[in-house]
């Protein structure tokens, strides 16, 4: 197994459940992949990259998370909380929670009453969310998620303050790049199947504690996990090391990003893999920024919020009071240049205007930006065209990774339902 992320993780897990001796390669000195933490220098907090989350949809993430024995470091909300702050008008906090009414009309009361739609965003928002219930995701393979907003006549404001938060932050893109399908998809699956499937999971741990049982999972069976181990080459029975070593197994997979996959992955003969022939001219990557910003009082009210009509997305509470915050901003082409003090100062201008009660006397004391400048593949048309393309091709090293073609977006979800699926490959493969 070369790659030590949720992919990687889920595979290698899977695996030895099942009696297998599991070899995993991690050139990191920590587990996760994107999904991880690391001890700050100036703080010696330990940090997550990005505020991960997962929803009750979240299957096969969950899934993993039982056989780690972690499931019960999440605490679990049913509401969302939309805080709108218009110029010059005080802040409104709308709750979107699931109510009486069965799915997918579960949320239709607290949706009803939402303050930061108009009746016209919402009646066209109904009239949309109609016709996801009953199309098939797959007959907009080759259209963006914006077109389908056209077909469904969506007001400006019902885009910007609905759509494009809800995308940008399940996706990564925007909705005018992002493929309609796995756009789609989050609503059929995540929002509308049932009422729990949109519960959030917000882990109470650092990102890297969720996996401290992976060790002891694969030396249970005979397996271990080597750090430091870089591979300069992935073939279906053998493994390169960077250092020169040369390991040999049963089965490979490899569950590194998609551009190392493409540069390392090679057939039984040693040439570059023909899956990867066409990819590097439509890989795309979208960034996501990670805020830790901490002030001397408590300013979240809630323990998390979407900012309507902010460049900051979504804030979680990471402490009891409220004054420990994690604000994330995703599809961040046009800031994840900018000086980290700027974005601190950005989204502490976001706070002010959305809690403004909260933060009048509140002083910013601590702040540090992570950039993920790589974070996630951009689902683009052309990239889940190739996505489609993409299968566990017989003798050939097994591929794992979110950019498989799970229908999923890049997501935690996305990467545990590939290395699963690479396991099952190799399960298979062994009969």
């Amino acid at each position: 197994m070369v790659g030590g992320g949720i992919a990687g993780i889920a595979a290698a897990v899977a695996l030895a459940r099942t009696g297998c001796q599991v070899t995993l390669l991690e050139q990191r000195r920590r587990l996760g992949g994107r999904a991880t933490s690391f001890v700050d220098a100036a703080s010696d907090e330990v940090l997550d990259n990005c505020q991960h989350v997962a929803l009750g949809c979240c299957t096969r993430y969950l899934e993993l998370c039982g056989l780690l024995g972690v499931q019960d470091r999440f605490d679990w909300y049913e509401s969302q909380y939309w805080v709108h702050a218009p110029p010059g008008i005080r802040a409104s906090t709308s709750i979107i929670r699931p109510g009486w009414l069965p799915a997918p009309f579960h949320h239709a009361g607290s949706f009803a009453m939402a303050g930061f739609l108009s009746i016209e965003d919402k009646l066209a928002i109904a009239a949309a969310i109609r016709e996801l219930l009953v199309i098939d995701r797959r007959d907009w393979q080759g259209r963006t998620f914006a077109a389908f907003l056209t077909a469904t006549a969506q007001t400006e404001s019902a885009i910007r303050k609905f759509w494009e938060p809800v995308i940008v932050s399940a996706c990564n893109l925007s909705c005018e790049r992002v493929c309609a399908a796995p756009a789609m998809q989050v609503f059929q699956e995540g929002l509308l199947q049932s009422a729990q499937g949109c519960r959030i999971g917000i882990p109470r741990v650092a990102m890297v504690d969720l996996y401290a049982q992976v060790e002891s999972i694969l030396e249970s069976t005979g397996g271990e996990v080597r750090f430091g181990c870089a591979a300069s080459s992935i073939q279906p029975r053998e493994v390169r090391l960077a250092s020169g070593a040369v390991l040999r197994a049963d089965g490979v997979i490899a569950a590194v990003p998609l551009e190392r996959a493409a540069l390392l992955v090679r057939n039984e003969a040693g040439e570059p893999d023909p899956r990867f022939d066409s990819v590097a001219a439509i890989i795309e990557r979208s960034p996501i920024l990670g805020i830790h910003i901490e002030f001397d009082a408590p300013v979240l009210p809630v323990p998390h919020a979407v900012l309507v009509d902010c460049p900051t997305q979504w804030v979680f509470a990471k402490d009891d009071r409220g004054a420990k915050l994690h604000a994330v901003i995703s599809a961040a082409e046009a800031l994840v240049d900018r000086d980290a003090t700027e974005i601190l100062d950005l989204v502490e201008a976001d706070l002010r205007r959305c809690f403004a009660r909260t933060m009048r006397n509140a002083t910013r004391v601590r702040g540090r930006v992570i950039k993920e400048r790589r974070a996630t593949f951009a689902a683009t048309v052309a990239m889940e065209r190739w996505r489609r393309g993409l299968v566990q091709e017989p003798h050939a090293v097994i591929l794992a990774g979110d950019y498989t073609n799970t229908g999923w977006p890049a997501t935690m979800e996305g990467a545990a339902r590939s290395g699963f699926g690479a396991a099952e490959t190799a399960l298979l493969r062994r009969c």
